[in-house]
């Protein structure tokens, strides 16, 4: 029942683009590629006459009375490296939940290019165990099982928010066989991470993103482990930044790991950890199957029959409470957006935002 009902709101916002478009004489031509863009220095520089990046100024206007009316706490869309649109306070801290994993995706790649991270190594390789002990089974996971939520072990993780109450019994799916959103696996990762390069996550995350990219509102201080070590000793690496330094990594990711004429993603490296490595159709539970998004490499990719229009080859880090980072290449545009903790923001009533964004652009008929 949820399935359907969300297809249906899915249907009812694929519709609002069209009619959105329609409404502003918009067209589709093909956006400039991401070779030409820019890149924010101190600060991002702003595109002062949407209709100059093929946008409707009157319906990006549109979109800040339907952001009020949600539990959005701040949102910025980036199109070819300026500041499209923006609503709220973009330089407010606080923790991204769940998009710390597309995260540490990015942070994986330079480890697996010089060879200190071998993706083929398994837990017993690894010589990693937990404290309620993992299968034999379970040890034969390999590094890169972990990162694309395949390992096929249901240990209970240190943190909630996944879906390990879906899970088959242990020891039941062979390695790399099988999906399943699971906590143990990402915190894992992040644990294979610091033993195989003997770094700190944070001090990675400083060194080889925050400070390459020129994060405006950096606080490594304020970053800390959390979870319940009686229950699993890998602890969740939450991580905090603000919504225009979301918009930094996204903008990184789009240009392929280029920024401003320095490479800091191996080659190709993005394309790699956001393409599909299981499809929608493959999805677990049963319920996530036919829907909008498959899985990668810690990134949600959209893909299967359920993406709207405009929106093929994108993908997102996906957050509790309304963290999102969604990349949008055919439009050159990538969306930033929090939610503080003690609020929500459905995936819907992102999605409504998404979808006015993308229903703005008008190319040349502006």
């Amino acid at each position: 029942m949820k399935h359907r009902k969300r297809a249906k709101n899915l249907l009812a916002l694929a519709a609002l683009v069209l009619a959105l478009a329609a409404g502003f004489a918009c067209s589709r031509p093909s956006v400039e590629t991401a070779a030409d863009a820019v890149y924010p220095a101190a600060s991002w520089e702003r595109i002062a006459e949407p209709s100059s990046a093929g946008f409707s100024a009157e319906a990006l206007d549109a979109i800040h009375p339907y952001v009020e009316g949600i539990s959005t706490s701040a949102v910025m869309a980036v199109v070819g490296g300026r500041v499209l649109f923006e609503h709220g306070p973009v330089d407010s801290l606080s923790y991204l939940a769940s998009v710390r994993k597309s995260i540490l995706a990015m942070l994986y790649g330079n480890y697996v290019e010089d060879g200190t991270i071998d993706l083929g190594l398994t837990l017993e390789d690894l010589g990693m165990d937990d404290v309620q002990g993992l299968l034999q089974i379970e040890k034969r996971a390999r590094v890169l099982d972990l990162v694309t939520a395949r390992s096929g072990v249901y240990h209970p993780a240190s943190n909630a928010g996944d879906n390990l109450a879906d899970a088959p019994p242990r020891g039941s799916r062979e390695p790399g066989t099988y999906y399943l959103y699971s906590n143990w696996d990402f915190n894992a990762a992040g644990a294979v991470f610091e033993q195989l390069t003997g770094r700190n996550i944070y001090d990675a995350l400083e060194t080889d993103l925050a400070l390459p990219l020129g994060f405006e509102d950096w606080d490594r201080s304020i970053h800390r482990k959390s979870g319940d070590t009686s229950r699993s000793r890998n602890l969740a690496y939450h991580m905090t930044l603000s919504t225009r330094d979301m918009a930094r990594i996204g903008h990184l990711m789009l240009q392929d790991g280029v920024w401003d004429g320095e490479r800091i993603l191996p080659e190709g490296w993005a394309e790699r950890i956001t393409s599909v490595v299981t499809p929608s159709e493959e999805m677990n539970p049963e319920g996530l199957r036919g829907g909008e998004f498959g899985y990668g490499y810690m990134w949600w990719v959209w893909d299967g029959p359920d993406v709207p229009e405009g929106f093929e080859g994108a993908y997102s880090g996906r957050g509790a409470y309304g963290q999102f980072i969604t990349v949008i290449p055919s439009l050159d545009m990538v969306v930033a957006h929090k939610t503080v903790p003690d609020a929500q923001t459905p995936w819907d009533d992102y999605m409504g935002i998404l979808t006015r964004l993308v229903a703005a652009h008008c190319g040349t008929d502006c």
